[in-house]
């Protein structure tokens, strides 16, 4: 039998790792895109806050509910579309979520009231509800288990990059053409990413996996049932720590441009501008999660641990930032602290997306994620009506941030207590 020379060993190989390379860098940049476009979409009532209600005459109850209406249909589709990644691959699911949340954007442009308008954003968390399940399937299929927490901190940034970008964006968009051809025009820009998607990403083959051929990777990719997973402390921990997570994410997210414009008495121009900064804050928090986890985990800390100690730490700092604000009535400290808080509460949210990466089998990831997520839909459906009822009730946005530290604060506390290492998995 003829075997290969060293020599064509190692062009094959080198041939291979360009091969897997160039895999890895499409894959992480168009999820890098879809992520952005994902959270322009999102953030777009809220950058639209005050002309929307202008427009179609709504309180601020009624915009609580309006901003809260995606994340209850985000959060109600993560087990089921979780499932349905995890079994047939996230190149189907993302493409037809691009779609879908993609045309839903589109069409609140062109609502005439409040009831078609919640229409629009629950379809539109209903689309976008396969991003980040896919994206860190696609990270568990492409790079090992040391080596998930970078790509994936990469990919959850654009979660922080994309409202950076809202507010400039958006607010151009309003003032030169007005808020809803921005939502049109938005909308049309994710048709293009799920094009792109479909053309240009595809699952891997069996076998194919850069390190599928050891025994224990083989064994985790063998998946563990929703309901098996359900059965762990560390499941319900991941939830309900989560729900903290993205509770305070969406306090800014869908508060922070009213609270700019009414406390601090910021122009819709100067709005556009300031609401940016503590957004690219969260960016650089998101990026620096992924680089912390990956670099412990390189170091020899466990990977469970390499992703809940910074995460527990930056959940602390950042319900202080949160506290500090509640009583800071000036513009420069005030921003400070609002890109303090969410710089922490973005790092935390890339953690988070790691340590699902890592606390189950390979093949269950996308129905743990989902498990961890809904809990985090919770509370991003949650902050804004929270939110929006005690500045309404009080006057003051006072209250409603003590709320939220006070939230981030108890988010920590869960992660220490109830996370623990899958392979000693404690039961309810």
């Amino acid at each position: 039998m003829q075997t290969q020379s060293p020599r064509s060993t190692a062009i094959a190989d080198t041939t291979r790792a360009r091969r897997l390379r160039r895999i890895r860098v499409i894959a992480l940049g168009l999820l890098v895109i879809a992520g952005c476009v994902n959270y322009l979409d999102r953030s777009a009532v809220a950058i639209a806050n005050a002309p929307i209600r202008e427009s179609l005459g709504l309180s601020r109850i009624e915009m609580g509910i309006l901003l809260s209406a995606f994340s209850w249909s985000y959060g109600l589709s993560q087990i089921p579309v979780g499932m349905l990644i995890d079994r047939y691959g996230p190149r189907r699911l993302l493409t037809i979520g691009l779609c879908v949340w993609s045309v839903a954007q589109a069409a609140a442009g062109m609502v005439g009231g409040l009831i078609p308008f919640i229409g629009a954003r629950l379809a539109l968390g209903i689309g976008e509800s396969p991003l980040y399940l896919a994206g860190t399937k696609v990270c568990t299929a492409w790079w090992g288990p040391r080596d998930r927490a970078l790509p994936i901190g990469i990919f959850n940034a654009s979660s922080a990059l994309g409202p950076a970008i809202a507010p400039p964006l958006l607010t151009l968009l309003m003032l030169a053409f007005g808020w809803r051809i921005a939502f049109i025009v938005i909308g049309a820009s994710g048709l293009v990413v799920a094009v792109a998607w479909h053309a240009l990403y595809r699952d891997p083959k069996p076998g194919e996996r850069p390190f599928a051929d050891t025994p224990a990777t083989i064994a985790d990719s063998e998946p563990t049932s929703w309901r098996d997973l359900l059965r762990t402390r560390t499941s319900w921990a991941m939830a309900l720590g989560f729900f903290g997570v993205v509770y305070t994410i969406w306090l800014y997210g869908s508060w922070l441009p009213d609270y700019l414009h009414s406390v601090l008495h910021l122009t819709l121009r100067q709005v556009g501008i300031w609401a940016a900064v503590p957004q690219l804050c969260g960016f650089g928090g998101a990026l620096l999660g992924g680089a912390i986890s990956h670099a412990l985990g390189r170091r020899g800390v466990s990977p469970i641990a390499s992703c809940t100690r910074p995460l527990i730490a930056a959940m602390l700092l950042g319900a202080a930032a949160t506290l500090g604000l509640a009583f800071c009535h000036a513009a420069g400290p005030a921003i400070i602290l609002a890109s303090l808080a969410l710089f922490c509460a973005n790092l935390a949210s890339s953690c988070g997306w790691a340590l699902a990466a890592v606390a189950t089998t390979s093949g269950s990831v996308a129905t743990l994620e989902a498990i961890q997520n809904v809990g985090g839909s919770i509370g991003g459906a949650l902050a804004p009506i929270v939110t929006g009822g005690v500045v309404q009730a009080t006057g003051s946005f006072t209250p409603a941030l003590v709320t939220g530290a006070a939230i981030g604060m108890s988010a920590a506390f869960v992660y220490w207590i109830g996370v623990r290492d899958p392979n000693a998995r404690t039961a309810l």
